[in-house]
């Protein structure tokens, strides 16, 4: 929480619409990928300034713009003025800490969303906010870092392949945030295989670390929700179709995406109620087993009990003690205290104390 707190307050008493990148630098270079394309064409290209990508600001086709790198705060005021785009939008772009949300500037439909991806080898959940703005015929993304999940919409525009290419913007933008709910339900198997590791040793020999593990993945799961959750009323408010930006074919799509939305929720609040009892049966089987070492030296104190007691009697100090002078006194008590300890082992065998 601190560490957000000193992110976030770079920004006390800036005026409103004033560029200030809030996160992490995750990419040394900005970079612009320009896609125009209809059912017929296809143009591809990197662009290395802001104006090489205004000759595709009106064009009736559809033009995807890609944006890697939102640290630099002169290009990303450039993109604004170039596009139109209010100083608002502009400064939540690169503020990212933003939970998911959409929001409708009349002219465009902005749209907030994050990309997770779990990280196998330093065994962590690592979030990227993803910006799309929607406008007519134009959508354009904005990612801290180069790489993302989007490659096989990529490929779907480059071959033609599926409706992608027929239809137009705003079914782009559906397409991009299937894409990165559909990483969602990737992220969750990987999740599932660690809490399985987890139940297997819970099972085998639990110990401290399993329940430090336990704890670890729970707290990724609130991180998880945390993300997530708001991405439930993105999808709804753009369902419900009330820009004109977002057509009624559009729409069935959109509402794929907030069943799939719900389930990836749905799945994550399965995985934490699991999780809470894992933990309770670690809590369990702990207090189980100190209650069988509290039982088992119960049993030998009990035993002890009586040989104590016999052993007591004859160690006191007495001068007229006639068995003390018996020839086979010491071997009749070693006897009898033998036989206690035989006789009450077999009561408690037959009882399964033991």
């Amino acid at each position: 929480m601190p560490r957000l707190i000193k992110k976030t307050s770079r920004k006390v008493g800036l005026p409103p619409g004033t560029l200030v990148h809030t996160g992490e630098k995750k990419s040394d270079k900005v970079k612009i990928t320009i896609m125009d394309y209809d059912e017929a064409q296809l143009e591809k290209k990197e662009a290395r300034t802001i104006e090489e990508c205004l000759p595709f600001k009106e064009t009736p086709t559809v033009t995807w713009i890609n944006i890697d790198g939102i640290h630099r705060m002169e290009i990303m005021e450039d993109i604004g003025k170039a596009f139109s785009l209010h100083p608002l939008l502009v400064e939540d772009v690169v503020n990212t800490e933003q939970r998911p949300k959409m929001e409708d500037f009349d002219d465009c439909v902005f749209v907030v969303l994050k990309m997770l991806s779990y990280d196998e080898k330093e065994n962590e959940i690592k979030a990227e906010q993803i910006s799309l703005v929607l406008g007519t015929n134009l959508v354009i993304s904005f990612q801290e870092r180069e790489g993302d999940v989007f490659d096989p919409i990529r490929e779907r525009i480059r071959n033609g392949r599926g409706r992608i290419r027929k239809m137009g913007a705003d079914y782009l933008a559906y397409a991009l945030i299937d894409a990165v709910v559909d990483s969602y339900f990737i992220m969750l198997d990987k999740l599932e295989e660690k809490m399985e590791d987890i139940e297997e040793q819970l099972l085998l020999n639990p110990g401290p670390e399993t329940l430090n593990a336990i704890h670890v993945l729970r707290r990724k799961m609130i991180f998880l929700r945390n993300q997530v959750w708001p991405l439930r009323e993105v999808v709804a408010a753009l369902e419900r179709g009330e820009s004109p930006l977002i057509h009624e074919s559009t729409l069935i799509y959109l509402s794929d995406v907030y069943d799939n939305t719900i389930q990836v929720i749905e799945t994550i609040e399965k995985f934490r109620d699991m999780l809470s009892g894992t933990i309770d049966i670690y809590l369990s089987m702990a207090s189980n087993k100190m209650n069988e070492v509290m039982k088992l030296l119960a049993i030998i104190a009990t035993i002890f009990m009586p040989l104590t007691f016999i052993a007591g009697i004859y160690g006191m100090n007495f001068r007229y003690m006639p068995e003390l002078e018996w020839h086979w006194g010491y071997p009749a008590i070693l006897f009898v205290l033998v036989a206690i300890g035989l006789l009450m082992l077999v009561y408690f065998r037959r009882k399964k104390w033991l």
